[in-house]
């Protein structure tokens, strides 16, 4: 392993999403501030640095990591995921993103992007999920605008959404 030494900066290669990146970051500079500061990639929101409320929610190789606890220099080779690639196109919302807008889920919408990052990765997992199963994944994020009601809304609509465009993708392919 190599040894980073603090103050000196160091290159970091990964891949955000789906676009090959570099950036260069000290030992100690944080996934949330990296991304945001020096890449550009501002939906990623700093809220309690401590892990606990969920809005710097990303996904690191495939699995759910508060950016606020990971360290920069740790996703060098990794392929990391934010709020930014979830629609398909920058003139285009994705199918979570327009089931949050069509249900009034976004309120201050501070805490939208790291609960929009959890859900996406918890129905391409679960395609089918109950409310409970929704409200329980929502407990790791701290939403203080909408008292949750039109999220779980939002996300159970795509959720439906996304198992029928599932199920007519089959039948086409068959």
């Amino acid at each position: 392993m190599t040894r980073l030494r603090a103050g000196e900066r160091h290159l970091i290669r990964f891949t955000l999403n789906g676009t090959k990146m570099e950036g260069e970051a000290e030992p100690r500079t944080l996934l949330t501030d990296f991304l945001r500061q020096s890449v550009g990639a501002t939906g990623t929101h700093v809220g309690c640095e401590h892990g606990v409320c969920g809005a710097c929610t990303v996904t690191v190789d495939g699995s759910l990591t508060r950016a606020c606890l990971m360290l920069a220099v740790q996703i060098d080779g990794a392929d990391v995921r934010t709020v930014e690639g979830l629609a398909p196109s920058p003139d285009r919302l994705g199918i979570l993103q327009k089931a949050f807008r069509r249900n009034h889920a976004l309120q201050c919408g501070f805490c939208t992007a790291g609960i929009l990052m959890s859900l996406d990765h918890f129905l391409r997992r679960n395609p089918s999920p109950g409310e409970g199963e929704i409200r329980d994944l929502l407990s790791g994020h701290l939403c203080r605008c909408t008292g949750y009601t039109p999220i779980v809304r939002a996300a159970l609509e795509a959720a439906a959404e996304l198992s029928e465009e599932s199920r007519n993708k089959e039948a086409s392919d068959a």
